[in-house]
């Protein structure tokens, strides 16, 4: 590959082989994505990306490249944005190298001895500048949300005692994608028959995914949600717990009494959605047990996220397959695709938690550094043996200023425990896009696909 890129740069930029020679390439990773140009062409590549630095005088090809300009960081991130030109348009591969390999990683030398992402899935990735990255994704939930939301809001009018059904109603007040709750028929159409029974589902998972979430800031002691006060800072601890148990239970109840689902698959679902809650119960247990210990391996971290976060994931995804009708091998395919994706997802809110903002979030900025939460940046940091004394004086402290919260953040950064942990994220999104492989084509798997590339859209 070394070779090639050699050859590239005698013919498209003029540096003649005699320069190059001398040159040392540093290989830093590969993706592969699919672009579609027109009707017919539609370009499917794995490149390499090299890095090399040189001081050397360039004479492009005319037939090959009409232009060249020099550019520092902050003037590619602008253009990356769309705020030098709103019609120039930037290649799909470029800007997979620059997720992937510049944003987090340039420092303004380029010296890199370390693979930083290898054999990355991009998916598909577009041409056109104005194209919403996901769109199909989008449009996908936008047309299941308002059915599942009616499911939703109608299974938790339920509950008549007033005090308690605003409670738990509460955070469903604060929006939200839905995912979870369109996960299921997303997961049914692209496998095979989805129908109204996927709302359903999808609806008892997402009521129980919120009694997780009550309960989590109660024990978290977070007072913000989605934007919104959390449950037990609108109401009270008492209400909060209360309003959490009524959820687990009306999820179970609505999944008993539907017409859409046959008596033959419910035991399936039952068993599959009880074994979720216990494995996040179980997650979120080993968590508030990292607080108190000295050490916590990646191992250990890994393991906890399976349960906490990624087997609602998995659950959405093998019980969406199984309801449509799918043989075991595709419904154990899809969960691996669910508990991978979770993984990833979890992986990117804990980088989101640390690189973005309160109003963004929702929530406050860097609370899992405040809180002293074990992620795997931490724990990569804490294993590092660097000095990094702003970041253990904020971690744990339960407050510090904007200022300390910002210098533990950049003493992460340069530790390279954020992009660690983003390798490790895009290790899962690669294997994710693998099962995914597994599947047939078609408009229902892109938008899987797209679900699977969402987390680098949250990152970015």
């Amino acid at each position: 590959m070394i070779s090639a890129a050699k050859r590239k740069l005698d013919q498209e930029l003029g540096i003649p082989l005699s320069v190059t020679s001398e040159w040392d390439f540093i290989h830093i990773g590969s993706f592969q994505y699919r672009c579609r140009w027109d009707e017919n062409w539609i370009e499917h590549e794995i490149d390499h990306v090299l890095v090399v630095k040189a001081d050397v005088e360039v004479a492009p090809n005319p037939n090959e490249i009409s232009d060249i300009k020099w550019v520092d960081l902050e003037l590619l991130d602008q253009i990356m944005d769309g705020e030098v030109s709103d019609d120039m348009a930037i290649a799909p591969w470029f800007r997979a190298i620059h997720d992937l390999y510049i944003m987090d990683n340039y420092d303004g030398t380029l010296e890199h001895s370390d693979v930083i992402a290898e054999n990355c899935m991009m998916g598909d990735l577009r041409m056109d500048p104005r194209n919403i990255p996901g769109q199909s994704l989008l449009d996908a939930l936008s047309s299941h949300r308002e059915i599942v939301e009616d499911v939703i809001m109608s299974s938790l009018g339920k509950m008549e005692q007033e005090r308690l059904h605003g409670a738990m109603t509460h955070l469903f007040a604060g929006g939200g994608k839905r995912l979870r709750a369109i996960l299921p028929r997303l997961v049914g159409d692209a496998v095979g028959d989805g129908h109204d029974g996927h709302y359903t589902l999808g609806a008892c998972i997402e009521i129980i995914h919120n009694f997780t979430l009550v309960h989590d800031d109660i024990m978290d002691q977070d007072p913000i949600r989605r934007g919104l006060d959390a449950v037990h800072v609108a109401y009270d601890d008492a209400t909060a717990i209360n309003a959490g148990d009524a959820m687990l239970a009306v999820g179970f109840e609505i999944l008993a009494e539907t017409p859409h689902i046959e008596p033959e698959s419910l035991a399936f679902l039952v068993k599959s959605i009880g074994e979720m809650v216990r494995r996040v119960a179980e997650g979120q247990m080993v968590d508030i047990e990292f607080e108190n210990r000295d050490e916590v391996s990646e191992e250990d971290y890994i393991a906890m996220i399976a349960g906490k976060t990624s087997a609602m994931f998995e659950t959405c995804a093998m019980t969406g397959a199984k309801l449509a009708g799918a043989d075991d091998s595709v419904v154990e395919n899809m969960a691996n695709w669910g508990m991978n994706l979770g993984l990833c997802f979890q992986m990117m809110d804990d980088l989101i938690d640390v690189t973005g903002d309160t109003e963004t979030l929702g929530k406050p900025a860097g609370s899992d550094i405040v809180q002293g939460k074990r992620t795997l940046i931490a724990i990569h940091a804490m294993r590092s043996d660097l000095e990094l004394p702003m970041f253990y004086k904020v971690f744990g402290s339960g407050d510090c200023s904007e200022a300390d919260l910002a210098e533990a953040v950049e003493e992460l950064r340069s530790s390279g425990s954020i992009k660690y942990a983003k390798q490790r994220a895009m290790q899962h999104h690669s294997m994710a896009h693998a099962c995914l492989d597994q599947l047939g084509s078609g408009s229902a798997v892109d938008v899987l696909r797209e679900l699977t590339d969402f987390q680098l859209i949250r990152i970015n």
